[in-house]
């Protein structure tokens, strides 16, 4: 089975690399102006900081109303019509906010942006030109193209506000949005079938189950709370950069420098939180640091090179929980019901966007951009609280199988050795897909009865 999962046929390729740059293209179109928007809000009608916060995170809004709606859309009338549909509302929401020379105006383009909600449609798609045993790879590699859409959102954002000005920023993202409905329509493959994907597509019959499990509301409180101050934060952070001395055109550099150096910090303590099993202690160290570092620049402990170190802190605790919680949820979601648990935390992260955008600005706005880091801090630390009696995960990954017999007295006889399996802990099967969902314990896991009971699958 290893061996087979390994090789990626030349479709499987296109789409994997096609559809990972789209997501990341559109994240990067929606983090970019982060690091700018407060530093040029000056030259937009009626900005305040409130208004500035609501600008940044409007589009978790309208991304976590719409995703789930996108995503049940394509099962209808198809993958690449609905990620067509929204790359397009995307495309307009940029060129609205490009022209606009209002902060209403630019609020109404982030939230056209986030409209564009194809996040789910986009990973169908991924599912429905995967087989079942290169696709965790397939949605690993999505998940890692968001985290460098983020370092070079923070590196190319500035350089283009500085050269273009901020309107220069959004017509920068149409174009290249623009470039994705492309890639779209000549690289990615036209998908072979149209079907449902437990471990990517939400399943309303497990919504209950999944939203009632404390272990798996922790991981959702803490992507909530995670994005909560990320977005809440950059109400302030360009402005203290001014402040030590950094001009503007070289906030990017700053930005790159912070970043290469939290992502060379992370990787230990992430081989530390999957080799060692301390997923937990990773987790509680990596609130702390938020926590601590949100402190420190909201009382005023972070002049001159300090800034530098208590930003460095905070984005090594912050890309350590994005490494880190889709991993845990990974492992606690029950079988079969990833995709679920995954639709669930996701909009959990774009609600805890779009209120830390507006906390952002009200606490600015109403006290100062001290009280933004103090704010985030004390918040950081009642999460820290609610995430201490997390239990740690158990070391579990998900497969899933294609069945070759749907008749209910082999899928019966199937469960039935399947339990006596060492190593496999949970099963689902759903004979309509023709597929089954395990999960399993790798360090334990008896390879050779396995074998013997799912043939490899032919390539």
């Amino acid at each position: 089975m290893r061996k087979v999962s390994a090789l990626l046929l030349v479709a499987e390729r296109r789409a994997i690399s096609g559809l990972a740059g789209l997501y990341a293209s559109r994240m990067l179109g929606l983090f970019m102006v982060l690091p700018v928007l407060a530093l040029y809000a000056d030259t937009l009608t009626g900005a305040t900081p409130l208004l500035v916060g609501v600008a940044l995170g409007i589009y978790g809004l309208t991304q976590a109303t719409l995703q789930i709606p996108f995503g049940l859309l394509s099962d209808r009338i198809g993958r690449k019509r609905v990620i067509a549909m929204g790359l397009l509302i995307f495309a307009f929401g940029s060129v609205v906010a490009a022209m606009a020379d209002s902060i209403g105006g630019v609020i109404l383009g982030r939230a056209l942006q986030g409209g564009g909600a194809v996040a789910a449609a986009i990973m169908a798609l991924l599912a429905d030109q995967t087989r079942e045993q290169v696709r965790t790879a397939a949605m690993a590699t999505i998940g890692l193209s968001i985290g460098v859409s983020f370092a070079i959102a923070m590196v190319l954002g500035p350089w283009l506000a500085s050269w273009a000005g901020l309107s220069g920023v959004f017509w920068f993202t149409a174009l290249l949005t623009l470039v994705g409905l492309l890639v779209l329509w000549r690289w990615v493959p036209p998908a072979p079938r149209r079907l449902r994907h437990r471990d990517v597509g939400l399943d309303r019959k497990q919504f209950k189950s999944v939203i009632t499990r404390p272990d798996l509301w922790r991981l959702d409180l803490s992507i909530f709370a995670l994005h909560l101050v990320l977005m809440a934060i950059f109400v302030a952070i360009p402005f203290r950069l001014l402040n030590a001395g950094v001009a503007v055109e070289y906030h990017g550099l700053a930005y790159l420098g912070i970043m290469a150096l939290s992502f060379v910090a992370m990787v230990p303590l992430v081989i530390i939180a999957e080799k060692r099993q301390r997923m937990r202690l990773m987790c509680l160290l990596a609130i702390g640091a938020i926590a601590a570092s949100l402190a420190s620049l909201g009382l005023s402990l972070s002049q001159g090179h300090w800034l530098f170190v208590w930003l460095f802190v905070f984005f090594t605790g912050f890309n350590l929980l994005e490494a880190t919680l889709p991993s845990m949820l990974s492992k606690l979601a029950p079988a079969g019901a990833k995709g679920t648990a995954m639709g669930v935390y996701s909009t959990s992260q774009f609600l805890g966007a779009f209120l830390g955008g507006t906390l952002g600005g009200l606490l600015a706005n109403t006290w100062g951009l001290n009280a933004v880091f103090i704010g985030c801090a004390v918040l950081a630390l009642a999460w820290w609280v609610a995430m201490w009696r997390m239990p740690s995960p158990p070391p579990l990954s998900s497969e899933v199988v294609a069945l070759h017999d749907t008749q209910p007295d082999a899928i019966n006889l199937l469960m039935e050795h399947l339990a006596d399996v060492v190593g496999v802990e949970d099963v689902m099967v759903v004979p309509e897909e023709r597929l089954m969902y395990l999960k399993v314990n790798r360090k334990e896991l008896d390879q050779a009865a396995l074998a013997k009971l799912i043939p490899p699958p032919r390539p």
